[in-house]
């Protein structure tokens, strides 16, 4: 059984306004969570993690994800799936090309539900609510790619943020924190500045997590 507890108050290994600790990366951070999971829980940070992977995202893979049994991997893939469908929806308005062309719909994944257009929540493969579609129609138009790229990391941001509000010391939890690890990580690549600001901004998430919040009543 995994101690969520110790696992979260360990987590950042990082220093606010700086970046890793020395000596680690990404990679050594998701080994030091590893060690800490059982083996269920590893295997929803694998499944996590392949999510990273531009070579293995694809039908199968989104279909795997919405018919999932664990609340975040299912949630966050299915906004990952909405926002990369609409990017490829604004680039096909953009460049003149028919609507849907290169849309992830899972039609060729071969779902074996009933319906198999639905998920395990009974929602559309490749739909539900996109909430942020405005907001991202806005990004989507700005001029300046760097600009454009942190705003569109922002939304993700801010989407994991409101898939573990009420989870504190859970497995959802720490998918969440590797989640945003990886967006910083990415932008120390990107842009150090902007990456040193994404981890300042996780490190302090994650010490709030600790105030405020009567232990024994969790």
């Amino acid at each position: 059984m995994s101690n969520y507890e110790y696992i979260i108050s360990s987590l950042p290994y990082l220093t606010p306004g700086s970046r890793y600790a020395e000596g680690r990366d990404f990679s050594s951070t998701i080994e030091e969570i590893r060690r800490d999971l059982s083996e269920k829980d590893g295997a929803l940070l694998d499944f996590l993690l392949d999510g990273f992977d531009p070579e293995k995202l694809g039908e199968d893979f989104y279909c795997k994800a919405l018919r999932h049994r664990n609340r975040f991997i299912r949630e966050y893939f299915r906004f990952d799936l909405n926002l990369r469908n609409a990017k490829v929806e604004f680039l096909n308005a953009r460049l003149g090309r028919a609507p849907g062309e290169d849309v992830v719909t899972g039609d060729g994944a071969g779902m074996d539900f009933i319906n198999d257009r639905l998920d395990i929540d009974l929602k559309r493969f490749s739909g539900g609510e996109f909430e942020e579609n405005q907001r991202l129609a806005e990004i989507l138009s700005e001029e300046d790619l760097l600009e454009r790229e942190k705003k569109l990391d922002d939304i993700v941001w801010d989407k994991i943020n409101a898939l573990t509000v009420f989870n504190y010391f859970d497995i959802e939890a720490v998918l969440g924190y590797v989640a945003k690890l990886h967006i910083a990580d990415r932008w120390l690549v990107l842009d150090e500045q902007a990456g040193r600001e994404k981890f300042a901004q996780l490190v302090k998430e994650v010490k709030g997590t600790f105030k405020g919040i009567n232990k024994d009543s969790i």
